[in-house]
């Protein structure tokens, strides 16, 4: 009897990773009725292994409504018994169930250390536009954003450099109480596809909210001549939300990956820093 109480009691770390077309969706997060990603997986989940098995949902990077996800992570907990009764077959089921917006790509369990916001190394996203005068191709329109002005290679660049490092955002963030607008953007660049597309890079170690689309929005005017390529990186010295600074459209914006320790050991490790650094640095 004692062995079938740890079993149930035994809680088992499982990290998703996740993709998913964020146009019908308010975000990731949970919210009272609305359709969320976090809340339809909760529910997919729940008619697979049933009622009060899931706990822990916890994300690695909250998308905010209309983004979208091609490498999002996120990490739950479920009683040891449940998962090694579907683990075989969890993935499969969750695309029988799951809606066509939203798919399951990869299912693992981790380490209890594992957290798939704190552990977490790197963001990284993607900004799609095109400068093309017919605007975005049909089929690409959910995810391209059809810009009215050409746009300058080089200057989207140039106004990027200015951005990269260590910097306080606060100019193009949404202030929160008691939370720090310092990051650390280690890649800014643009690239254009050969099918003409305007690609941004965006990688940091962490995102302030609306951040990323910020950062574009300040890039394309610099981009398309309105501004100079300085003025970007110029807004740095602001320390509250610069008014300047249109907010680029959500479905432009995709999250492509997330970076962990390639080592395990160093799961914990790195939560408990990157946790002790948001605090001192909110302090």
């Amino acid at each position: 009897m004692e062995h079938e109480v740890d079993e149930e009691q035994t809680r088992i770390r499982v990290r998703l990773d996740v993709a998913y077309d964020g146009g019908d969706f308010s975000g990731w997060a949970a919210q009272p009725g609305r359709r969320t990603v976090a809340g339809v997986l909760v529910e997919a989940l729940t008619r697979i292994v049933g009622p009060d098995r899931v706990s822990g949902l916890t994300v690695a990077g909250r998308t905010d409504a209309g983004v979208h996800a091609s490498g999002q992570v996120c990490h739950l907990d479920l009683p040891g018994e449940v998962w090694r009764q579907w683990s075989a077959t969890l993935l499969r089921r969750l695309a029988g169930v799951l809606p066509p917006d939203v798919r399951v790509r990869a299912v693992a369990e981790v380490p209890a250390e594992f957290d798939a916001r704190f552990s977490a190394t790197f963001r990284r996203y993607e900004y799609r536009v095109t400068d093309a005068p017919y605007g975005a191709e049909p089929l690409r329109r959910h995810e391209v954003l059809g810009w009215p002005r050409p746009l300058d290679l080089t200057a989207l660049n140039e106004a990027a450099a200015g951005l990269v490092g260590e910097h306080d955002f606060a100019a193009y963030c949404r202030r929160k109480e008691n939370a720090t607008t310092v990051r650390e953007l280690t890649r800014l660049d643009w690239r254009r596809d050969p099918d003409g597309v305007l690609v941004a890079t965006v990688q940091a170690d962490a995102f302030c909210q609306s951040m990323v689309r910020s950062l574009v929005g300040a890039m394309l005017v610099a981009g398309d001549g309105r501004r100079p390529v300085d003025w970007p990186g110029g807004l740095l010295g602001r320390r509250e939300r610069a008014s300047e600074v249109s907010v680029a459209p959500p479905h432009g914006l995709t999250l492509v990956a997330v970076g962990y320790p390639e080592d395990p050991a160093e799961y914990a490790s790195r939560a408990q820093r990157t946790r002790r650094l948001r605090l001192t640095a909110s302090a």
